[in-house]
């Protein structure tokens, strides 16, 4: 029997894909569509951003500053995109969410292990988290190998530090499960590297650009959840709007941020 011939549909797995968006509410409810669509289609950015992510790791390992920044810039498009997803979401009125919310049951955002994973590979990392999954599960296994792993940042470090750039050892050998810290030290081999290696401190400009766009993400989130459900216990027992506000203003890579003042 010959292959099924290729066509656009079974490529991309239409029927599977358009049969994933099951609502739970009686009617069922209008707005239960765009909610889950939506969520969906963050899911799978989130995929793709973790893709690229591991590229830029890879690349930066292989010494492959231009290629990196490529994919860097690429990432920093997929944000914008993911941002703007929120102005349709916030079509949806707080009594449109009411009238299927209850459905949600236990079901939070603040369960996606992929937003945990990009937490992780840029050195936000919390053991909770990892416990928040059954263990043996997909999510679990995943969060935990990225805990064990390094950081974008530590790889660009190593990159620095091949490069002939005068890189901490404290930070070259850091313990990759800890929080990045800030280092004076490192800081002025980056303002030295800002002064005369254009093309690395643009690379470095990239990094605050994606600092900056997390950031972004997460401050209109903050503002969708106050819009939508006010003050309101999120869904799945966690604080809403409070848990979110105490994610915002924390830098990923504080070092780029502190060098700012001296240059």
């Amino acid at each position: 029997m010959a292959d099924e011939a290729v066509t656009y549909g079974n490529y991309l797995a239409i029927d599977e894909l358009l049969a994933l968006q099951r609502r739970r509410s009686e009617g069922p409810e209008h707005d239960e569509m765009l909610f889950i669509v939506i969520h969906q289609v963050y899911e799978l950015w989130f995929k793709q951003v973790l893709h690229e992510a591991d590229h830029v790791i890879a690349l930066l390992d292989a010494r492959d500053p231009y290629r990196a920044q490529h994919s860097l810039k690429r990432i920093l498009t997929i944000l914008k995109v993911l941002v703007a997803q929120l102005d349709i979401l916030e079509t949806m009125t707080p009594l449109e969410f009411q009238s299927f919310r209850t459905r949600l049951e236990a079901a939070s955002g603040f369960q996606s292990d992929q937003f945990r994973q990009l937490e992780f590979v840029l050195g936000q990392k919390s053991v909770e988290a990892i416990g928040r999954f059954p263990a043996g599960s997909r999510a679990h296994t995943a969060l935990q190998q990225r805990f064990n792993q390094g950081t974008l940042w530590d790889a660009f470090l190593r990159y620095l530090s091949r490069e002939g750039y005068a890189v901490p050892a404290s930070q070259l050998e850091r313990d990759v499960t800890a929080k990045v810290e800030a280092s004076a030290a490192l800081q002025a081999t980056l303002i030295d590297l800002y002064r005369r290696d254009p093309m690395r401190a643009e690379m470095c400009e990239r990094l605050v650009d994606l600092d900056e766009g997390i950031q972004e993400w997460r401050y209109r989130h903050v503002k969708m959840v106050q819009r939508t459900i006010g003050a309101k216990i999120g869904t799945g027992g966690s604080a809403g709007a409070q848990y979110l506000l105490t994610t915002l203003m924390t830098p990923i890579f504080p070092d780029l941020w502190a060098i700012r003042s001296a240059l």
